[in-house]
């Protein structure tokens, strides 16, 4: 189903504003149909759709939330973020784990702003808990252990957004430099087993039991956690210079691998270097993201900016008539063949709805500042 794209409504200002708040009203009115059950470990049930579930999803959407707020200054996303905030904490936080610290990373931010001291506690603490009880492979990376699967030994692309974005944002915001050099740690370790080398691209995982990359998947997604968490890792964070500069040169290699993957319609496909795989929208957005930062911030080429733009248009054609964002990924566990990636549904989710709020908030100050300069 085509939306309301660019192509009809031309990259401007207005518009983009436009589908932004069609995109958060569907985001937050996003609720589990039952289509998918996936029981946590502790026997509850797991929910990765509705907006008021505390899980991975929901956390990338409310770091979309608090950057949409940031960029715009509009004092109803900043009441819709904390009452969210209020709401879960009054009834009670999820056990520790990769996916369920997804959700700190939008609080630490929102705490650096406002400095509200309802917020201090539940991060200090849930800081503490990453650094003393999370679970760690060889060379101290933290295991992929999610809410509904152990995952031992193994390293997954999503960690970095998951986990160490928080702990580098938070550490900045509060002064705890451990929590910096924690964060600095994780990407360094995972760039050593997740980056490929030959291709410049990421693999999905990697596993210390075997010592291998599973199916050798440059997964579209994963890539995009690395991407745009990359730039926000140098946004969030002062990083010692040479881990700055080895992460740049990694970065570098990834965009310039993605480059000539980008389709004619400005998306990346799941499997990136796979024609026979899906166009996918949720890690075009995250890319696009990304790009266009990069570019903003003086880390990047024309080249980044001119991709960006073109994966915006991408998102833009894929958001219908209620603000869904369409062709999005479900959730992606650990391929053991190329096959699986291929075959995962496409379901409307927070994280797709969010990196599309990213990319667009991105795309805003683009094509904004041009429209001024004209």
């Amino acid at each position: 189903m085509a939306g309301l794209g660019g192509k009809q409504m031309g990259l401007t200002g207005q518009n983009i504003r436009n589908q932004l708040d069609l995109i958060v009203a569907g985001m937050t009115g996003l609720h589990n149909d039952g289509r998918f059950d996936e029981p946590n470990l502790d026997g509850t049930a797991g929910d990765y759709i509705s907006f008021e579930s505390w899980e991975w999803p929901q956390g990338v959407g409310l770091y979309g939330l608090v950057r949409l707020w940031l960029f715009t200054g509009r004092d109803d996303l900043k009441t819709l973020i904390e009452d969210w905030y209020t709401a879960r904490i009054a009834a009670g936080l999820p056990a520790l784990n990769v996916n369920t610290t997804a959700p700190m990373l939008a609080l630490s931010v929102l705490w650096k702003e406002t400095r509200d001291p309802r917020w201090k506690k539940p991060l200090d603490d849930w800081a503490d808990q990453v650094m003393s009880q999370m679970s760690r492979t060889e060379e101290g990376a933290f295991e992929h252990h999610v809410s509904d699967k152990v995952n031992d030994h193994e390293l997954w692309d999503d960690t970095l957004y998951m986990v160490a974005l928080f702990l580098a944002s938070y550490g900045q915001a509060s002064d705890r430099r451990e929590l910096v050099d924690e964060a600095a740690r994780q990407f360094l370790v995972h760039s050593r087993y997740l980056a490929d080398t030959k291709s410049g691209l990421w693999f999905h995982g990697w596993t210390f039991r075997g010592r291998h990359n599973f199916a050798q998947a440059r997964w579209a997604r994963g890539n995009a956690w690395i991407t745009a968490g990359m730039l926000d890792l140098f946004d969030l964070a002062d990083m010692p210079k040479p881990v700055k500069d080895f992460l740049m040169g990694v970065l570098v290699a990834q965009v310039n691998a993605l480059l000539p993957l980008q389709t004619a319609s400005g998306a990346w496909r799941t499997l990136l270097d796979d024609p026979s795989s899906y166009e996918e929208i949720s890690a075009t957005a995250g890319i696009g993201y990304g790009l266009l930062k990069g570019y903003r911030i003086g880390l990047g080429t024309p080249e980044w900016r001119k991709a960006g733009l073109k994966a915006v248009k991408a998102v833009l054609n894929n958001i219908d008539e209620t603000g869904t964002v369409l062709n999005v990924s479900y959730g992606t566990r650990m391929g053991h063949d190329l096959q699986f990636y291929k075959d995962i549904p496409i379901q409307p989710t927070g994280y797709g709805q969010a990196l599309s709020i990213l990319c667009l908030s991105e795309a805003l100050q683009h094509v904004e500042a041009g429209e001024q300069a004209a």
